[in-house]
């Protein structure tokens, strides 16, 4: 394999990326970029390398969540927090249900780009050329807004840098303490849909009571004030990339300064194209989504390519098939895994599989069709006796009414009421807590199951 360099990807195929008419702009802007200061350092990403590796053993768990799309227009330190706080309380639930710790990461502070599954979009004859995310151009369906601009992703770093640093004053400012995030909870389970939940709120606060009567609490347990919290986004605009990319002083290699961990998309996943060419010389984990249409072959080259030293941690497949497809495309990819030998932590996406177009017109996803792939997800790996190492929602913590169902039975009808999202439809805060306490009870099935196993 040649060796790496950080501009490679520029000799080879691209796809879903912009063509910059104003090339002079294009340069200045890197050159600025270039100048900035990484927004993530080389020892996070090991970190959160290696905790990934615990989970591919079964001995983590990963929650990957947050914006389909960050905007530029609601950006808010109250919508930071939101979506902080409903991934503590998801995660406080799901490691009580799996017993080992949750590894928390945001698709936050760089997921402004997004893929279209055409490059141009007509409305009322007029043909345009398509929203591609605010880092590059807007969403307004005029000649002017769709046109490509290279300062956006000025504008997208100054974003990411204000928001990674809310993040980190909130992970280690008492915000997160285990007790605070536990109460939120709660306040989830009063709802009157919400008795099933109940029984394991209670039984959390129960573990916590005795922890505090034997001494174990916030003060004399520093651990229970803070939580690690990292990053992602998928690594779309490579000009971006590139510009953020920093060689780490201590190891010689290069890490990709513009989040913690970085994935390729299910259309950007050629084997010899830019995308995957720039994510093989990064030291940063990395995702690969995994879609129907992933064939063993493909799938082999590219463990190959994004992870030629087979570590642990290093490479997270994304799987989105679809509800009801999972028991026919994931049990295929886990045998040429397993051909390989390759290490690989297992994580299941169910948003991007099943996306529907509502009976009012609106792109939505059915919480019950979300469910449905998270079971069947479990249900695969059980069979076949390999680990399902975590969960990616594309989430908020605002109160929207993007995917119909959950506990508090959204309907089509009130999908217009609080429809905010630029691209694709997001899980609510409620919806996302439902569905913890739902990865929960087969996490708690699955240890339950293992533990019988052992005694007979």
């Amino acid at each position: 394999m040649t060796e790496w360099q950080k501009s490679g990807w520029r000799a080879k195929p691209r796809v879903q990326m912009p063509d910059y008419t104003d090339t002079a702009k294009l340069e200045a802007v890197e050159a600025q970029l270039a100048k900035y200061p990484p927004l993530v350092f080389a020892g996070e990403a090991r970190r959160l390398k290696s905790q990934l590796g615990a989970a591919s053993r079964g001995e983590a768990f990963l929650l990957q969540g947050g914006d389909c799309a960050e905007a530029f227009d609601q950006f808010s330190a109250n919508a930071i927090r939101d979506t902080f706080k409903v991934m503590l309380q998801m995660a406080m639930v799901l490691t009580y249900g799996a017993k080992v710790p949750v590894v928390k990461v945001g698709r936050m502070a760089g997921q402004f780009a997004k893929p279209r599954s055409a490059p141009t979009e007509t409305v009322d004859g007029v043909e345009l050329p398509s929203y591609r995310g605010d880092i590059i151009n807007e969403l307004p369906f005029t000649a002017e807004a769709r046109v490509p601009d290279p300062a956006k992703m000025l504008q997208a770093y100054t974003q990411a840098a204000a928001t990674l640093n809310l993040l980190r004053a909130f992970s280690t400012g008492g915000f997160a303490d285990v007790h605070q995030v536990h109460g939120w909870t709660l306040g989830f389970t009063e709802g009157e849909n919400a008795s099933k939940y109940r029984d394991m709120a209670n039984r959390i606060s129960d573990t916590l009571d005795f922890m505090t009567a034997a001494g174990i609490n916030s003060d004399k347990a520093p651990s229970l004030q803070s939580v690690d919290f990292y990053t992602s986004h998928e690594s779309l605009l490579l000009e971006y990339e590139e510009a953020l990319t920093r060689q780490d002083s201590t190891s010689g290699k290069w890490l990709a300064g513009s989040g913690h961990m970085i994935w390729i998309g299910d259309r950007t996943r050629q084997p010899d194209g830019a995308h995957v060419e720039f994510a093989r010389g990064v030291l940063n984990p990395v995702g690969l989504k995994c879609g129907p249409t992933t064939t063993a072959e493909d799938l082999k080259i590219l463990m190959s390519k994004l992870n030629p030293e087979n570590e642990a941690g290093k490479l997270t497949l994304i799987a989105r098939f679809g509800a009801g497809k999972v028991g026919e495309h994931l049990p295929r990819l886990i045998k040429a895994v397993a051909e390989e030998g390759a290490n690989v932590t297992w994580v299941c996406d169910p948003m991007h599989g099943n996306t529907i177009k509502s009976s009012t017109g609106y792109k939505t996803r059915p919480f019950d069709s979300v469910l449905r792939e998270v079971k069947d997800f479990f249900a695969v790996h059980n069979a076949e006796g390999t680990v399902p190492g975590g969960v990616h929602f594309e989430m908020t913590g605002q109160d929207v009414t993007e995917c119909t169902g959950g506990v508090r039975a959204v309907s089509e009808e009130d999908l217009s009421d609080r429809y905010h999202t630029a691209c694709d439809p997001r899980l609510n805060a409620s919806q996302s807590l439902e569905l913890a306490f739902l990865v929960a009870e087969e996490l708690t099935a699955r240890r339950e199951a293992e533990a019988a196993a052992k005694v007979g």
